[in-house]
């Protein structure tokens, strides 16, 4: 189960979304499968967030164009 957490925690990141890492996969945080609908193939590419700890998380390119939307609209696609 992820949640998001505030918008710009960590410094280096300040316009990425911080996704809490709790219910995310393995593959999901090491960049092997999108953070949204957990797809491995193609392998994600797009950035949608960062962990608190500053790690990347990628999301496939469907996922991206829909967390375009913003921020209410990418809170529905977290897993939750």
């Amino acid at each position: 189960m992820s949640t998001m957490c505030e918008r710009g925690a960590p410094a280096d990141h300040d316009d990425d979304y911080v996704v809490a890492p709790e219910g995310l996969s393995d593959a999901q945080v090491m960049g092997e499968a999108c953070v949204v609908c957990h797809a491995r193939w193609p392998r994600p590419r797009r950035q949608l967030g960062v962990l608190p700890d500053g790690t990347r998380l990628y999301g496939c390119s469907e996922c991206a164009q829909l967390a375009m939307g913003g921020p209410a609209d990418f809170d529905l696609l977290v897993t939750h």
